[in-house]
């Protein structure tokens, strides 16, 4: 009976669980932005206030610093790689199995095909110049020697464009490794350097922001993105040694810059809503 008279009454502490409010849920008498504000100024007045200034300045030049030398590191250890291994390794390897072989001047048929047309294109500039400025007509062995030596120096310039693309393979594959290693061996330069362009992209105004990405969009998925992109592929092709095929080129024309344009909108509506929602604003009365 004891028992249950002492169950009837409430405990204590648990009516101060439920009656009393938390203090995390206390409403504060000023809001929290000014509550913010009014520290800053505090902290900015205060006697440390000028020391810690000049200490985060010298951290934010330093972590400046720290980060263009890791940018400028990126860009400049892959190229210089592959010129050096293209122009030391690999090219000589390949001019040496290659050699003077006639069989192997070509890589493909495309540049069979220019090789024609140079020659061809060469032969009728002869016979138009000597019908134009009234030069004397050429022999047939005249005209057939100079068409040969024309030939023979057609055969060396694709000799050396085949012996480079594939020297480019090569280079291009140390290149990758080379930049690959870079990223995994230098995380902390890669936090520092997304740091960097984090603060980049807080400082840029609303409008600016709204500018470069319009600019972005326009250029690699807009209207006349097609173009840049067929002029970029036919160059990869030839870098590479590759014939640039019509088909292949007009295929990734119609899907690769799709999947930007998606990649685009879903950072700009999930990342650029949350990181300055007006820019977003600005950027939606900009494009219409």
């Amino acid at each position: 009976m004891k028992h249950d008279k002492v169950n009837k009454h409430p405990d204590s502490s648990n009516r101060d669980l439920t009656g009393s409010q938390p203090v995390s849920k206390k409403k504060s008498a000023l809001p929290r932005s000014i509550g913010r504000i009014l520290n800053q100024i505090k902290t900015d007045f205060s006697p440390q206030g000028e020391q810690q200034f000049v200490k985060n300045f010298r951290i934010s030049r330093t972590r400046t610093r720290n980060a263009l030398r890791f940018l400028l590191l990126l860009a400049v250890v892959p190229i210089l790689t592959h010129f050096l291994s293209k122009a030391f390794l690999f090219s000589p390897i390949v001019n040496h199995i290659r050699g003077e072989n006639t069989s192997r001047i070509f890589l493909n048929s495309q540049m069979e095909e220019d090789a024609l047309r140079e020659l061809k294109s060469f032969e009728q500039n002869l016979r138009f110049q000597s019908f134009i400025y009234q030069t004397p007509t050429l022999s047939g062995e005249v005209l057939k020697q100079t068409v040969k030596q024309k030939a023979i120096d057609i055969a060396k310039e694709f000799r050396q464009k085949s012996n480079s693309a594939i020297s480019n393979v090569f280079a291009d594959f140390v290149s990758l490794i080379t930049f690959a290693v870079l990223v995994a061996t230098n995380r902390r330069n890669i936090a520092t350097l997304k740091s960097f362009m984090d603060e980049i992209v807080y400082g840029i105004s609303d409008s600016a922001k709204a500018f470069f990405i319009i600019m972005f969009t326009d250029i690699f998925v807009g209207f006349h993105s097609p173009d840049g992109w067929e002029v970029i592929m036919a160059g990869f092709a030839e870098h590479l040694g590759l014939p640039a095929n019509k088909s292949v080129i007009f295929t990734f024309i119609a899907t690769f810059p799709v999947i930007l344009n998606s990649i685009f909108k879903y950072w700009i509506f999930n990342y650029i809503s949350r990181l300055s929602p007006s820019s977003l604003a600005t950027l939606k009365e900009m494009d219409d």
